[in-house]
């Protein structure tokens, strides 16, 4: 509890605490100011944080450059959709078999692709992904290519789903725990030693540390989070389709990740949030220079996210300055 007493009298704990009341608050001030648009965008910003934590645990902390890791929403995604397809719409249900999914596969791939590094590691995941990906394509029963339209998870009058605000706050309550988890990840010992091997994996190995086996672990446990934002996903839009998996939405969240701060507790939001303000606000800002420019905003768009990266070192986090602690608290 010091410690985040401490944390909060800082500029990037202060920054912070502002920043996840005005999210709890969102539902309230787009009602108030009759902006509901404001909320779906919200609430996307709020599931893609999820997965850009989750990400984080194994890019940030672990040094390992994922491609495919948007392959997880689409296996937690489509467990709620397949099983809604065929009548089985029960929340209980549903979710935890999103989950192992997810993690079962996570397990699986990097049993396999983290016997590699470097460049070998990363074309794994993104070929692991391709193959999922493709498969939803061929898919015909639940939509291939088109996708399907699917009823939204239901709690047995817990929760009702289709309610947005109800959802949204459903959302961030999820998102503050996978915050919660990833900081006592990164500081419990099994988080160290997967921060170790980052740094240097030979000498973690000589200290009689199973590096491999950390490791494994703490890619299924990414998996499992990232399956979690695709069952949200699905929900959300009510909607289900390979697009969710595409290696486009993996290179995202490695874009977020960065743009966030890599190996920091809260970069990963911070990144989701410049992000998806860039992503909303470019087109309309191009449009008032000259009419129809607002259709080739992502031209400026990759270009401004390099420059981010190269000039703003660290992320988005760094601009608050060092701390004594940024890789989680508590």
């Amino acid at each position: 509890m010091t410690g985040w007493l401490a944390f909060l009298r800082t500029p990037r704990g202060l920054a912070t605490a502002l920043l996840l009341l005005a999210l709890a608050a969102l539902p309230l001030l787009t009602q108030a100011f009759d902006q509901r648009y404001l909320l779906s965008i919200g609430t996307r910003i709020v599931i893609w944080a999820i997965a850009a934590v989750s990400l984080n645990m194994i890019l940030g902390y672990g040094g390992m450059v994922s491609f495919g890791h948007a392959v997880f929403f689409g296996i937690g995604g489509y467990a709620v959709g397949i099983l809604a397809h065929h009548g089985i719409t029960n929340g209980w249900i549903q979710w935890p078999v999103g989950i192992v999914a997810a993690a079962t596969w996570a397990a699986l791939v990097g049993a396999l692709s983290l016997r590699t590094r470097g460049l070998y590691f990363i074309m794994i995941t993104l070929a692991f992904a391709q193959l999922v990906y493709y498969v939803g394509v061929g898919l015909e029963a639940y939509g291939a290519d088109d996708g399907l339209n699917i009823s939204r998870s239901r709690f047995s009058g817990l929760i009702n789903l289709r309610d947005k605000a109800s959802f949204y706050w459903l959302c961030l309550a999820l998102l503050c725990a996978t915050l919660w988890f990833s900081g006592r990840f990164a500081n419990s010992r099994f988080g160290l030693v997967v921060r170790g091997a980052k740094s240097n994996e030979l000498r973690m190995m000589a200290l009689g540390f199973p590096v491999f086996r950390y490791r494994l672990a703490a890619f299924t446990i990414a998996g499992a989070f990232g399956g979690l934002s695709g069952i949200l996903l699905a929900n959300e839009g009510a909607y289900i389709s390979p697009a969710m998996m595409s290696w486009v939405k993996s290179g995202d969240l490695i874009v977020i990740v960065v743009l966030g701060g890599m190996g920091t507790l809260f970069g990963p939001l911070f990144g989701t949030i410049a992000f998806f303000a860039l992503e909303e606000s470019l087109p309309p800002l191009l449009d008032l220079a000259r009419k129809g420019w607002g259709e080739y905003w992502q031209i400026v768009f990759g270009p401004l996210l390099v420059l981010i990266a190269l000039y703003a070192k660290g992320g988005i986090d760094s601009l608050f300055g060092r701390s004594s602690d940024e890789r989680g608290h508590g």
